[in-house]
């Protein structure tokens, strides 16, 4: 192979990217509160690439997110599901530039059970009715699992959200 060729393909393949950055819509906040207020529910959940079956605290939890900038949940409304967070939220973005949404509030280390008053979810797609969100959560094993979440609007109807093997 022409050593000129080979220096070409090398230097190419080293600075091409693997994993493509998301381009967050220009209307993003409107997508997510819909000027307003906006809930999203749980239409599928997978956890490291396995699709996760959803009893009941999933099928109900709701997250409402508003154009103040503050967000919550339904957990306390349901039986054993734990309590309801209320939290503020901004769109912030990495040093490689990946987008995410940044939750802050006191309640986030004993309801999620880590040492910060905030969680990110790195933002992988945002459309006015589908929003899939990834996040890092460390099990009782202590391993770190990938938890994607593909979340949609409350009145969308999903088949198969109560999956089970």
């Amino acid at each position: 192979m022409n050593k000129y060729l080979l220096l070409i393909l090398i230097t190419y393949c080293s600075c091409s990217e693997t994993t493509p950055r998301y381009v967050l819509p220009a209307n993003a906040i409107e997508l997510i509160t819909n000027n307003n207020s906006k809930t999203w529910k749980l239409a599928k959940r997978t956890n490291n690439g396995d699709r996760m079956n959803m009893g009941d605290c999933f099928l109900s939890y709701r997250q409402t997110y508003n154009s103040d900038m503050t967000v919550s949940d339904n957990n306390g409304e349901h039986h054993n599901c734990g309590d309801s967070l209320d939290a503020t939220w901004e769109l912030i973005k990495d040093k490689e530039g990946h987008n995410f949404i940044k939750m802050t509030s006191p309640q986030i280390p004993l309801l999620l059970n880590i040492k910060e008053d905030y969680k990110q979810f790195k933002i992988l797609e945002l459309e006015e009715n589908r929003m899939k969100l990834a996040f890092y959560h460390k099990q009782f094993s202590d391993r770190t699992t990938t938890i994607v979440d593909y979340l949609v609007p409350d009145h969308i109807v999903v088949h198969d959200r109560d999956f089970h093997w």
